[in-house]
Order: structure tokens, then sequence, then C-alpha cells
């Protein structure tokens, strides 16, 4: 029956509700999803933290839009993941977003700690520019990567992943906005190249191995369609086409 599965899926198929998935697939999804919920969740709790460090109230309210935002991306793919059984109210529960390790860890790629968020999560901001920096080289990675993940072969995810997806390259935009007016200031150029220095390896680690194994077995169910390594450069690309024009690449 796999095997089917796998020839349904290579050729395009879709699978549309719990029923019809195996149990291979069905571990592969939930894992996915709940690496994109756990980063939501992690970001947003992190950034919360930044809210009132933001200069002015246009600032301020950017910041409070796009932590709630994520909030909600989080909920709309737990509610996915409960179709499949489990307590979701309970998973949100599970786990201290706010959560951080040292800020010079080497964390690489690895899964840390009891739940999937990314890396990069895992390190602390350090007041607004920082948070500012990393809404925008994450948030373009999140693009790329919902670019890849609207095409994945469960179809009520990809439905999600379309939803979530504007929404997400709207914060780069205001992430872009603040780094604006911080590089203006006296010495703000200066903190922005040091913080772009410090989460550009961080968020590059972010796309994974060059040879995934992973990958592979995603890619068998129509999970992923574009290797690591060519997400990574097209984000690399888009950075470096975002930056330079502000002098900042």
């Amino acid at each position: 029956m796999d095997m089917k599965i796998e020839e349904y899926l290579a050729q395009g198929g879709k699978l549309t509700s719990p029923g019809n998935v195996p149990p291979r697939y069905r571990g592969e999804l939930l894992r996915l999803m709940a690496s994109f919920v756990d980063s939501e969740l992690a970001g947003a709790a992190g950034f919360a933290d930044t809210i009132n460090d933001a200069p002015g109230i246009k600032n301020r309210i950017a910041a409070a839009k796009i932590t709630q935002e994520k909030l909600d991306h989080a909920g709309r793919v737990l509610g996915v993941m409960g179709e499949f059984g489990g307590d979701m109210a309970a998973y949100d529960r599970s786990h201290d977003w706010a959560a951080r390790m040292d800020r010079d860890a080497d964390l690489s790629a690895a899964r840390h700690g009891d739940d999937m968020r990314l890396s990069v999560f895992h390190y602390p901001l350090q007041g607004y520019v920082d948070a500012v920096v990393l809404n925008v080289l994450m948030g373009l990675a999140t693009v790329v990567q919902l670019d890849e993940m609207k095409r994945v072969s469960y179809a009520p995810l990809a439905d999600t992943f379309r939803e979530i997806a504007p929404r997400e390259a709207r914060h780069v935009e205001l992430g872009l906005n603040g780094l604006r007016q911080i590089i203006e200031s006296d010495d703000g150029r200066a903190q922005v190249q040091d913080a772009i220095a410090y989460w550009m390896p961080k968020v590059d680690a972010t796309f994974g191995q060059s040879a995934s194994q992973r990958f592979d077995t995603q890619a068998r169910f129509g999970l992923r369609h574009t290797t690591n390594d060519k997400l990574r450069e097209l984000w690399a690309q888009r950075v470096n086409d975002l930056l330079l024009p502000m002098g900042l690449a």
C-alpha cells in the first residue's frame, strides 16, 4: 500500500484527510507541522519581549502585529495537526516557548531541548535592533520555505500555508521599514551590521544539511520538492537583493 501511495504522490497526487494517510507519511507530515508550529511559537515569544523596546508607537504596533500573527499562524497549523488526534491545547502548554540558550552556543542545525523549533529560535535577542535584523533575515527564510511548503501533498496543510504566506511576507516588509529607520541614526548602521554578522549563519543553518536523508524521505511523499541547498541559495540571493541597496550586503 505504501508503495502505491508513493507512486501516486510522486506523480503529484494529493491526500485530503487523515483517514487516507499511511503511517510513515503521517509521521513525516506531523514532524513538518510541529517544526513550523514550534518555530512560530518560539519566535513570537522571543519577539514579544522586544515590543516595548521599539522606538515610537508605530514600531511597537508593528512588533505587536508580527507577534500576534505568528501566534495565529501556529494556531492554524495546530488546527490541521489536531485532525490527527491529540490535545492541541495541551501541546501549546507543553513547552517554555520563551526559553533560550547561551547566545554564543554552537547549535548548528540540530534540534535541541524537547520541542521542534528551528535552532535559530534557541538564541536570545538583545534589544530592538537585534530583533529587527532577525525578523528580516529569518522572515526571508520563512517566505522561501513557505513557497516550498505551499506545495506539500497534504492538501489541507498546503491550503493553510497559502493563507499564511502573504502575512509572513508582510512581516519582512515591516522589518525592512524598521531597518531603514535604524540605519539613519548615528550608530544604527554599525549595530545592524553587527547583528547581520551574528544572525546570518544561524538563519543559514535552518535550511539543513546539503545531503539530507530526511529530505529524500519527504520528497518521496511529496512533502518536499526543492533541495536544502537550492532553498538556501534562493534565500541568500533575496537577502543580498534587499540589503545591497541599503549598503548592508
